[in-house]
């Protein structure tokens, strides 16, 4: 039997992440993760050989927030946002500490010029854990996309 409350905990989760995401929220982004953690994307091909390391990777806040300043001051790329459609949590496994999950994701991307292209599908594969005033946050994130190309605008988190 699912547990509601944490599927909703989940749920509310990935919500605040996605529009924090979407809304140009970037510098609150690093805040969703405990320290240390781990963010990856990495195509499903190089997920089910295992590959440990994707096309981004960061196993800190510290990197996280790098790569929100990054994006801000040294970066160059066409100015884009992003729209998260998200499906239902899956919890696989929870022992009171950490939870497994999986969450189906859609992204859309939106150009400046009003252009908008299906941009990345795929899902969430996340360890969590509670911080502080027994909030979840992610300790560890693997965005697994169902391609294996990736599109070299790929600035913005997923």
């Amino acid at each position: 039997m699912p547990d509601h409350q944490l599927l909703s905990e989940i749920g509310l989760l990935n919500a605040q992440y996605a529009r924090c995401i979407d809304n140009d929220e970037l510098e609150a982004w690093p805040e969703f993760f405990s320290d240390p953690c781990v963010y990856s994307i990495t195509s499903h091909d190089n997920y089910a050989l295992k590959r440990p390391v994707g096309v981004i990777y960061a196993d800190s806040q510290a990197m996280l927030k790098d790569r929100i300043a990054s994006l801000r001051q040294a970066n160059i790329y066409e100015r884009q946002r992003y729209r998260h459609l998200l499906g239902m949590p899956l919890v696989q496994k929870s022992d009171g500490e950490t939870v497994a999950a999986e969450t189906a994701f859609a992204v859309y991307r939106i150009m400046r010029d009003g252009r908008t292209d299906v941009f990345a599908t795929g899902r969430y594969v996340d360890k969590l854990r509670r911080k502080a005033g027994d909030r979840l946050s992610f300790a560890e994130r693997i965005v697994v996309c169902d391609s294996s190309l990736f599109d070299t605008l790929l600035a913005i988190p997923l």
